[in-house]
C-alpha cells in the first residue's frame, strides 16, 4: 500500500492530508487560534477534590480546570488505587499532561502517568517496564525488541519505562538507542524546567501538527511527503535530518498552480466529510449523526436491490458499509462511544463475516478501537479514542437557526404560537393595533391557509394586525409588539 503525506500551509492554518492508494483516509487541521493541547505537560494545581466522582479539578492555567480521574494518577503497583482524597489533596501541585482536548463545555483530561513519545518509542518516566506495541505482530520481532530493552537496561530502571511504537518494526539497534537517549534529555529537561515552574504554567509543549503528524503517521508505507510551502519544507527536512533520516529524501516542495488539496480532490473529500449521508456504490448509503453522547451510524441499502434474494442484499451492503464506516471514523475523527445500526442479517455466518470486515478494516486505524459482537437487532457496539475534536467539531457550529438539533419549526407551527402571543401581549398591554414581524414563510401562511383565523383572531381582540415581513429572521424568528 502506498501512502502519501499532503501538508497545506498558510499563516493562521496547517492541514495534513494521508492519502493511501489515492483515496483520502485522515484530515487533520490545526488553527493558529485553536491548537490542540493533547500532550501537552503542565505544572498544575489541584483546585477540587470530589471523593464521590473518585476525581478532581486541576487548575493548570487553561480556560477551564482541567478533569483528573483517580485511574489517571499515578500508581506504582497494578493495586485498586485508594480513594483520591488519600492520594491527593486541595492546593496540592502536580505535573500533569493533556490526554483529552478541551470538548464542548468540557474541560481537557489530564493524567499523572506522564508519556514521551519519539519517533519509534515512547518514555513512562511515572511506571517501569517494557511494552511492544501490539500491532507488532511477528514473535521474533517482539522478542527482538524486548532484547534490544534488555540491553539499555530498562528492565532494571525502576524510574522509567519504555514502550515500542508501531514504527520500530524492523529499525536496527543503533537508531533505537538514540531515540532513547534523545527521549531522556527530553525528560530531564522537562523535569528541570517543572522544579522552577509556579503552578498553571506550561511546562512541555508537543509537536505542531506539521511536525507530528510526521512523528505519528509516517509508516515503512509512506512515498513521499509533499508540502505546498518553502518555509515548512525546510522544517520538515530538518527535522527529519534528526528523527527520521530515511524520510528527508522523500520530502519535496509542491509548486503547482493547482492548490495542493485540489489536485487531490481533498477539498471535496472534506465537503462530503461534514455530510451526514455516505452513499455506498452499491446504491445503499449510511446516515451518520454525531451528539454529545455517541456517535450512531445507519446503513440503509437504498436503491441496491441485488440480483438473488434479500439476503444476499443486505450481506452485501453490510459488506461495503463495514469497509465506509471504518474509512469516515477516521476520516472525521469520530471518537468515544459508536452505535452501528447494521440492516437485520438473518443468517449469523453473515453477521460473523460483516463484524470480522468491520474489524479488519480498522486495523489501519491509528486511534485504538474495540468492537463488540452484533446484536440480534443488527446493533454493534464499539468504541474509538478520542483525545481531539472532531472534524465537524472543528470546521462546525450549531445552526443559529435550530440551535444544532437539526430540525426548525414549520412555518404553520410558528402562526400558531404567533396567535398565542398575540393574546398574551393584549391582555398585559393596552394597545392600539398590533404589529407582527416575520419571516417571510410565516407571512404568506398567515395571509394564505391562515387568514380566516388571523381574520377571527383580530375581531375577538377588537383590535387590527399588522403583519411585516422581516426577511432577515430565522424561519422560527418573530416579534409581537402592541403599539
Amino acid at each position: 500500500m502506498s501512502q502519501e503525506l499532503l501538508i497545506n500551509l498558510t499563516p493562521r492554518e496547517t492541514r495534513v492530508a494521508l492519502v493511501e492508494n489515492g483515496v483520502l483516509q485522515e484530515i487533520h487541521l490545526e488553527r493558529a487560534r485553536r491548537r490542540g493541547l493533547v500532550g501537552n505537560i503542565y505544572l498544575g494545581q489541584v483546585r477540587r477534590v470530589l471523593p464521590g466522582m473518585q476525581a478532581a479539578f486541576i487548575d493548570a492555567g487553561l480556560e477551564r480546570t482541567a478533569f483528573l480521574h483517580v485511574s489517571d494518577l499515578r500508581r506504582d503497583t497494578g493495586e485498586t488505587p485508594p480513594p483520591i482524597d488519600q492520594l491527593i489533596r486541595e492546593q496540592q501541585s502536580l505535573l500533569v499532561q493533556v490526554i483529552k482536548d478541551p470538548i464542548g463545555n468540557k474541560g481537557a483530561r489530564v493524567t499523572t502517568q506522564i508519556t514521551v513519545p519519539s519517533r519509534y518509542l515512547v518514555l513512562t518516566p511515572s511506571s517501569a517496564g517494557v511494552g511492544v506495541s501490539a500491532r507488532i505482530e511477528d514473535d521474533g520481532e517482539r522478542a527482538r525488541l524486548r532484547a534490544v530493552a534488555q540491553n539499555f537496561g530498562a528492565e532494571e530502571d525502576a524510574q522509567a519505562g519504555l514502550i515500542f511504537r508501531t514504527a520500530a518494526e524492523g529499525v536496527g539497534d543503533d537508531a533505537l538507542a538514540a531515540d532513547r537517549d534523545f527521549l531522556l534529555r527530553l525528560w530531564d529537561s522537562i523535569r528541570m524546567r517543572a522544579e522552577r515552574a509556579q503552578p498553571g504554567t506550561l511546562v512541555h509543549e508537543d509537536l505542531p501538527l506539521l511536525l507530528r503528524a510526521l512523528r505519528d503517521l509516517a509508516t515503512r508505507d509512506l512515498e513521499r511527503v509533499r508540502v505546498d510551502s518553502r518555509e515548512g519544507l525546510q522544517r520538515v527536512r530538518e527535522f527529519c535530518s534528526d528523527l527520521l533520516p530515511h524520510l528527508a529524501d522523500r520530502a519535496e516542495h509542491y509548486v503547482g498552480e493547482r492548490p495542493i488539496f485540489d489536485l487531490y480532490g481533498v477539498e471535496d473529500e472534506i465537503e462530503r466529510a461534514l455530510d451526514r449521508r455516505v452513499d455506498l456504490k452499491s446504491g445503499g448509503h449510511l446516515i451518520i449523526d454525531q451528539t454529545e453522547a455517541m456517535t450512531t451510524v445507519d446503513v440503509n441499502t437504498g436503491g441496491f436491490v441485488g440480483h438473488r434474494n434479500v439476503d444476499e442484499t443486505i450481506f452485501k451492503t453490510n459488506l461495503e458499509a463495514a469497509q465506509a464506516i471504518a474509512r469516515q471514523l477516521r476520516l472525521r475523527n469520530l471518537g468515544g462511544i459508536i452505535i452501528v445500526d447494521f440492516i437485520d442479517m438473518s443468517e449469523p455466518e453473515h453477521r460473523r463475516q460483516v463484524l470480522r470486515a468491520l474489524e479488519k478494516a480498522l486495523e489501519r486505524d491509528h486511534a485504538k478501537t474495540q468492537v463488540g459482537v452484533v446484536s440480534a437487532l443488527g446493533l454493534v457496539e464499539m468504541t474509538r479514542k478520542r483525545t481531539r475534536e472532531s472534524l465537524e467539531q472543528l470546521t462546525c457550529e450549531p445552526c443559529p437557526t435550530c440551535s444544532g438539533r437539526g430540525s426548525v419549526k414549520t412555518a404553520e407551527t410558528v402562526a400558531y404560537e404567533i396567535f398565542r402571543e398575540i393574546l398574551r401581549e393584549v391582555r398585559q398591554f393596552e394597545a392600539q393595533r398590533v404589529i407582527v414581524l416575520a419571516a417571510p414563510a410565516v407571512v404568506e401562511i398567515l395571509l394564505d391557509e391562515e387568514s380566516n383565523s388571523l381574520a377571527q383572531l383580530e375581531e375577538f381582540i377588537e383590535r387590527p394586525i399588522e403583519l411585516q415581513v422581516e426577511s432577515l429572521y430565522a424561519p422560527d424568528q418573530f416579534d409581537v409588539i402592541p403599539v
